[in-house]
């Protein structure tokens, strides 16, 4: 069946020559539905029969004209959705119809100023931690109860969406006055979703539980000693880790409403335990060398140790890039992987001494990671990173890593050739932990198109056994989810219409 265009977003974007507005980041303005199947154009290769479920992306795509310097943290959301059963696949895109989105779509001009402009450009009042910034939901996506969960990492309100039709329920009832950042977390052993936001007001941080129910059951303070930067959490099967890293807001010019980053590295990184319906008093404080970590891998406990995995940073507050057009220096060294140095690296706590061991696990500059999610919270054995580009968001491979050996494995795409964050794909079945594939959304820059891809997991560097041509190529994004049709009741018509 073709490809059938559903709507074409009225942009009023000019042409302009920013880095994250072009190539691999140019924005795209079509949503579109679209069914496949073996022997049709669109798919080079054998779509899998063994794979039952839902691959869903999310990503920053700038509608209107920016006020002032664009970050492409700005754009707005915009969820990709491939859905998969019986060697069919169906393909959904849709912008998330925010409140900020269909604000501006009715003013026809954007009319929030972004992280790179101070509130004041701002027309309306904004959401998240910073206030004035425009809750775009473009940050991450997991499907709880159900339904897509899209999120923003200043703390929005999240919104739903369905994730085989992509009809929106606007934002989520539960949600706290200071939102949730972007980062929830799904265990998929007891279908229930983890949560934190952080504030510039005491006690700076929370933390929660949502029911496979989709209620809120648990909502406590994580008291900090001022308005912190966190962007991820990780958890075990009994407890919940979150952190307070030295970079955060420079205090002094916070109180003038300027938010500068600053790293503090005389300063440890404190990780926060606790029961995962614990109370503050519950809370087990651990400190670490300095660093800044964007992203955990996963978390498990061992004995009377918990061990947590993530990407160190060893410069979490790179130098200005070089080559960077003037008054975008600083934006592009921090979305730069190359300069911020991000690590594979394991840290051990002690619940019965107290102490931290450290451990590197890959030198190579690697982010992004996944695990096959049945493992979240329990020990596991494989893992999939991404491989950045030099000095730029952008992605141009994985690794596989054997945790236990220490092997890796890698596939890289080629020149202008970008991948996604790459969810772990689990067989109908399956026996191994790896025993699946990893999926992927490409842009090819070079041949202006773009495609979902997937690697047998066992033998990721034999490329893909499946390539499905999208309608058009997708701006780039930022985080993705797989999840089960067996867990969240996929409907048996989920890749037949159109």
């Amino acid at each position: 069946m073709p490809a059938e265009l559903v709507e074409t977003i009225k942009t009023t974007i000019q042409p302009n020559d920013h880095p994250y507005m072009k190539g691999a980041w140019r924005p795209t303005f079509n949503e579109w539905n679209a069914t496949f199947a073996d022997g049709e154009a669109e798919v080079i290769g054998e779509i899998p029969k063994d794979i039952d479920g839902v691959y869903v992306r999310t990503g920053e795509n700038q509608v209107h004209e920016p006020i002032g310097r664009y970050h492409p943290f700005d754009g707005d959301g915009f969820v990709h959705s491939i859905s998969f059963k019986d060697g069919k696949a169906s393909y959904r895109s849709r912008f998330v119809r925010t409140k900020g989105f269909e604000a501006e779509r009715e003013a026809g001009r954007s009319l929030w100023a972004g992280l790179m402009e101070p509130p004041h450009k701002s027309t309306r009042p904004g959401w998240g931690a910073q206030e004035w910034l425009k809750d775009s939901s473009s940050t991450d996506v997991v499907v709880h109860a159900g339904k897509i969960l899209s999120t923003f990492y200043q703390c929005g309100e999240g919104y739903r969406l369905d994730p085989f039709t992509m009809e929106q329920f606007g934002t989520e009832g539960w949600v706290p006055v200071d939102g949730i950042s972007a980062h929830t977390k799904l265990d998929e052993a007891t279908g229930e979703l983890l949560f934190f936001n952080y504030s510039k007001h005491a006690p700076y941080m929370h933390y929660g539980v949502v029911g496979p129910d989709n209620k809120l059951k648990h909502y406590v303070p994580i008291p900090l000693p001022g308005p912190r930067l966190p962007h991820d959490m990780c958890f075990t099967e009994n407890y919940s880790i979150l952190n307070d890293m030295p970079l955060f807001w420079n205090e002094e010019l916070l109180e003038r409403n300027v938010h500068a980053v600053e790293f503090h590295p005389e300063m440890k990184t404190r990780f926060a335990i606790i029961p995962r319906y614990g109370r503050p008093e519950d809370i087990r404080w651990f400190e670490a060398e300095p660093t800044y970590t964007l992203h955990w891998l996963n978390a498990y406990e061992e004995g009377d140790e918990i061990v947590l995995d993530g990407y160190f940073q060893e410069e979490p507050q790179p130098k200005s890039y070089p080559d960077a057009p003037e008054g975008l220096e600083r934006m592009m060294a921090y979305l730069s992987q190359g300069l911020m140095k991000p690590k594979l690296h394991r840290w051990r706590f002690n619940m019965k001494t107290g102490e931290t061991v450290e451990q590197r696990l890959d030198d190579r500059i690697l982010e992004f990671g996944m695990i096959n999610q049945r493992y979240a919270g329990r020990k596991y054995r494989y893992a999939y990173s991404a491989i950045p580009e030099p000095y730029w968001f952008l992605f141009k491979g994985i690794v596989k890593h054997d945790l236990e050996t220490g092997e890796s494995w890698s596939y890289e795409l080629g020149e202008g050739r970008y991948a996604s964050e790459s969810p772990f794909v689990p067989r109908i079945g399956a026996k191994d932990e790896d025993d699946g594939y990893i999926i992927s959304y490409v842009s090819d820059v070079n041949a202006d198109q773009s495609e979902c891809i997937l690697l047998d997991a066992k033998d990721i560097e034999a490329g893909p056994v499946c390539r499905i041509i999208l309608p058009e190529r997708i701006c780039s994004g930022t985080h993705s989810t797989w999840a089960n049709g067996s867990d969240i009741g996929m409907p048996e018509n989920s890749v037949l219409a159109a």
